[in-house]
């Protein structure tokens, strides 16, 4: 039985003991329905033999090799994977198109006796649904954006105010990138993961509430941001983080100790700034940093790149703006930092209603 997707939190709501993709690792790879598990019916290398077949023997060639191939690969998964599955186990199974692989292979769990379903358009009719909410759509609730010059702690804040029952939309966590030059943190998602991530959080969100935001360019990374939330951000009121310089240059000196750690790596990242300032600055810091001295690096960083990038790009706005003072942004600091965010977040808010 093959059932139609109407939203995206259907298949958690329908209580499958296991989604299963068994489309071709690098199809996984690229993108698949969150919790899914990978069992493929062809690899790669089968899919594209298959394919090759089909298209320069006959149709019915590639079936039959395609059919062979599928039952190998399924007694595998039978013999491996599923082999402790009890008898009331309820798998739903996709491919590409709900066709042929996932309809193979959900016919020989059914045989078996288990109650298995597959998803009517597989996994592209699911990333319909993506799609239409990340890009077709609307945000659904008003979008705050927490501002804030480089180092203002922004991420943690943002991490505790949804603590204290705040609506967030934790961009950076979601492409696996802090925002910046040096915010690299391992490989990113693909940008349909990204969005599939962001579709989900969007779906969570009371339509009654605020939704908080930091405040990012249009791209988190190398994964862009799509046209709708960007827009809303744009245009969205925002409640701005303002620390001292020392403050925040020892607190970025805290958050990115895994890249001064790493001195080649500090230094790739250092040379990419060399067409936007003279030789002699970029060696300065390279200096700086050479003797270890992290937070002075961070507050050249921000005195000479970042700051002045930040106010030439909100001069060109004309939104709502709460300030929120920060005295300090040691750890200690930060409870009570996020506690007058969020009043201050409220307050933007409702003038935005009003």
């Amino acid at each position: 039985m093959a059932i139609t997707l109407a939203s995206l939190r259907q298949i958690a709501d329908l209580g499958f003991d296991d989604v299963i993709d068994v489309r071709a690792p690098a199809e996984f790879a690229e993108d698949h329905i969150p919790g899914a598990i990978s069992l493929p019916v062809l690899d790669d290398a089968e899919r594209a033999r298959v394919g090759t077949i089909y298209k320069q023997v006959s149709p019915f060639t590639a079936r039959k090799l395609g059919a062979a191939l599928v039952a190998r690969n399924a007694a595998r998964h039978l013999e491996g994977p599923l082999a402790d599955k009890p008898g009331g186990w309820r798998p739903l199974v996709y491919c590409w198109r709900g066709g042929q692989r996932s309809g193979s292979f959900a016919s020989i769990l059914s045989q078996i006796g288990w109650r298995v379903e597959t998803i009517a358009g597989g996994y592209k009719a699911w990333r319909g649904l993506v799609v239409q909410a990340v890009q077709d759509r609307p945000v659904p609730s008003p979008v705050v954006v927490l501002d804030g010059n480089t180092g203002s702690a922004k991420t943690e804040v943002l991490a505790l105010l949804a603590a204290r029952g705040v609506q967030v939309l934790d961009l950076e966590a979601m492409a696996n990138h802090r925002g910046s030059l040096f915010g690299a943190m391992g490989p990113q998602p693909s940008q349909k993961t990204f969005e599939a991530r962001l579709a989900y959080g969007l779906a969570a969100l009371d339509p009654a509430r605020p939704v908080v935001v930091e405040a990012e360019s249009s791209k988190v990374g190398d994964r862009r941001l799509p046209g709708r939330l960007w827009q809303a951000m744009i245009a969205a009121p925002r409640v701005a983080i303002r620390a001292p310089l020392a403050a925040r240059a020892d607190y970025l000196a805290r958050a990115y100790r895994d890249v001064t750690a790493d001195p080649a790596r500090l230094a790739a990242v250092l040379n990419q700034l060399r067409p936007l300032h003279p030789a002699e600055v970029i060696e300065d810091w390279r200096g700086v940093a050479a003797e270890g001295d992290f937070a002075a690096l961070a507050g050249g960083l921000m005195a000479r790149h970042y700051d002045p990038r930040y106010e030439k790009h909100r001069a060109r706005m004309a939104v709502p703006v709460v300030e929120v003072e920060a005295g300090g942004l040691a750890p200690a600091d930060l409870a009570a930092l996020a506690d007058r965010v969020a009043k201050a977040v409220w307050q933007v808010s409702r003038k935005g209603a009003d």
